[in-house]
């Protein structure tokens, strides 16, 4: 099942900060958020948000910060980032929103005072007649904006606010930082389960050292970033080359220490492909996992457990599943 097939998608519009807001979309509901993920937990802020705007024929909108807080009082720390930008977008025009407001955290913003931001930010910039926040959202200068201050704040300039209910899945709230801890344990069915679809990455396809074709298993190579945790080691993958065309495939990613333990990479070999890939921008999404990363005593012995690899990978992938894909 791919999103598109499970839920409409429309034409959303973005704004960035400085652009004007269409008067189509002032007095829109506006559900509020970092959305690292847009997981499930998130996924209920939005149909909270869309459920009143239709109820009072407005339009349903988020409100999402870029660069993502954390990166802007810690540039030196990279964070493990579950979606980039591109990615965040992708899943809200299949959430059904008419609209997306990308504000760009500054100093400017992180000096801004709780109120300052609801009679600002929400009230002026954007012309909102509704937020909708998690329960754990904290905002303004300090954090110093709890969901209760926001409700209050709201409540005496004229905005309705809601604060959505949270979604549990095995006795624990849904978020970020749990699919974090899920994917950095290689637990790609945990984490896919709490994001309500496969995990995917994309990028521009590198060239590397081109040591899998002399093993017979030539490979599309991603960076992921400086921040990514992802556990080192084997996973069951489906790629998207353009769209419709998406192919099964096993991945490697880590630092290849039978090789040269260098920079992690994530290594994809297509099945039954054949073509240059170098300088294409390609979508993976993970579907299961396989085994952690070893370090072989002969380039023979990597051969025999990458062919062991790939019969469980076909395995997994062919055993199909109901979990929405994003790719494709």
């Amino acid at each position: 099942m791919t999103l598109a097939g499970a839920q409409r998608s429309v034409a959303m519009a973005r704004i960035r900060d400085g652009e004007a807001v269409p008067e189509r979309f002032r007095g829109s509901v506006v559900a509020l958020g970092n959305f690292d993920g847009v997981h499930r937990g998130h996924q209920k802020l939005v149909a909270t948000a869309q459920e009143i705007a239709r109820a009072t024929s407005v339009a349903s909108a988020v409100l999402t910060f870029d660069p993502h807080p954390r990166d802007f009082f810690a540039p030196d720390k990279p964070r493990f980032s579950l979606t980039d930008e591109r990615a965040k977008l992708k899943i809200f025009s299949w959430l059904g929103l008419d609209v997306v407001f990308i504000k760009r955290f500054d100093g400017r913003l992180a000096a801004t005072g709780a109120a300052d931001f609801v009679t600002g930010t929400i009230g002026r910039d954007l012309g909102a007649s509704g937020i909708v926040v998690g329960p754990n959202f904290f905002f303004g200068r300090g954090r110093q904006g709890s969901p209760q201050l926001l409700a209050d704040l709201a409540c005496r300039h004229g905005l309705g606010c809601s604060v959505a209910d949270t979604v549990e899945i095995e006795g624990a709230p849904v978020s970020s930082t749990r699919i974090r801890a899920a994917l950095e344990r290689g637990d790609v069915a945990s984490a896919n389960a709490m994001l309500g679809y496969r995990w995917f990455v994309s990028g521009e396809v590198e060239h590397g050292r081109k040591l899998g074709r002399t093993l017979g298993y030539p490979t599309a190579n991603l960076a992921l970033g400086r921040g990514c945790r992802l556990r080192h080691g084997i996973y069951a993958v489906r790629v998207a080359l353009g769209p419709g065309d998406v192919r099964d495939a096993v991945a490697s990613f880590g630092s290849r220490p039978t090789f040269d333990d260098g920079a992690p990479l994530l290594e994809i070999h297509l099945f039954d492909f054949a073509g240059d890939l170098y300088g294409r921008e390609i979508e993976a999404e993970f579907v299961g996992w396989i085994r952690g990363e070893e370090r072989f005593a002969s380039a023979e012995a990597l051969v025999a457990q990458m062919d062991r690899d790939s019969e469980q990978a076909r395995a997994l992938l062919a055993q199909g599943s109901e979990m929405p894909s994003l790719i494709g």
